[in-house]
């Protein structure tokens, strides 16, 4: 294994607590203080958010136990999207490989031991460009590692060689995507829409870096190593994000012993695994279970989720 460990790249904006939270989980894996951190600060949106923005800024300052902290603070608003695309091209064109946080996210102790072990052993096989820590669909099916046609953004990391292949072009991966007739299986025959999350950003109405990400990678062929133990837990969907909502949908348990990592062969997906996500999809992603959730927030004070269900169930693909 190389002695020299994936930087840690972390995109904060408004959320004080949750960046304390992901720090605090950080610090406990071993490899923190050999690892060196980067923390991308967006600026405030509007009015509201300058005092948050200021309070997450003044405590990232305070960050010690990395090896090395470096903080890009912006001087405007540049969006989650445009900020991870900006700070992953930079850091992976310097380094080679990176882990990728959000601010919402709370890892396990073994974390970066497992990231680093991933991106050391895949680290030439071209197949494999995407290394994804969390597990949501809490399938026993699943093995400790797979590999599969399908990139979570929920911790995970990349190498150079496969980054090459972003796109920032929705129209251009739509179109390829169409023409291949390849959208029924890009949404896990037709389970989850993530063909309209494509059109939705295409057409200005969400602004994801993750599903022309993920839309790259498939239409390549390239396979994600992931997990069927959760090392990465999502607590952004506590109502205070601007991306997530779903309540406990995406709910995952922590996985606190470590993870072996073992270079799979042959290299291919696994379609058991992919089965495993068409059923999950399948149960949450209906009609009903949606509409349940929808009320269900409703009954604890979130009135417009029950309005939306009720005049726009078509939107309801993201959670």
């Amino acid at each position: 294994m190389t002695n020299t460990y994936a930087p840690i790249l972390l995109f904060v904006y408004n959320r004080p607590e949750h960046v304390r939270r992901n720090i605090q989980a950080l610090l406990k894996n071993e490899l923190a203080a050999e690892s060196e951190l980067f923390i991308y600060s967006d600026a405030a949106k509007d009015e509201t958010s300058q005092a948050a923005v200021k309070e997450v800024r003044a405590f990232i300052r305070s960050i010690q136990g990395f090896k090395k902290i470096t903080i890009t603070e912006r001087a405007e608003n540049w969006g989650l999207a445009r900020s991870i695309i900006d700070g992953v091209t930079t850091q992976i064109n310097r380094y080679g490989r990176v882990i990728v946080l959000e601010d919402d996210l709370v890892v396990a102790p073994h974390f970066l031991q497992f990231m680093n072990d991933a991106l050391e052993t895949y680290r030439d096989e071209e197949r494999v460009g995407h290394i994804q820590a969390c597990d949501f669909t809490h399938d026993p099916s699943l093995p400790d590692t797979f590999l599969i046609k399908w990139t979570g953004s929920w911790g995970w990391g990349t190498w150079d060689r496969a980054w090459k292949h972003f796109n920032a072009d929705g129209k251009a991966l739509l179109t390829e995507l169409e023409s291949r007739k390849l959208t029924y299986t890009f949404d896990f025959n037709g389970k989850y829409g993530y063909t309209r999350m494509l059109r939705r950003q295409i057409e200005g109405k969400n602004n994801s870096w993750a599903i022309r990400w993920n839309a790259s990678l498939f239409l390549k062929g390239i396979l994600s190593l992931n997990v069927g133990k959760s090392l990465v837990q999502n607590e952004g969907f506590d109502g205070s994000g601007t991306n997530c909502g779903g309540g406990g949908l995406y709910a995952s348990e922590l996985y606190m012993e470590r993870l072996p990592v073992k270079k799979i062969s042959p290299i291919e997906e696994n379609i058991q695994a992919r089965n495993a996500y068409v059923r999950y999809y399948a149960h949450t992603n209906s009609f009903m279970a949606k509409a349940i959730r929808r009320i269900k927030r409703t009954l604890k004070g979130d009135f417009g989720a029950l309005k939306y269900t009720i005049t726009t169930p078509d939107l309801l693909l993201l959670p």
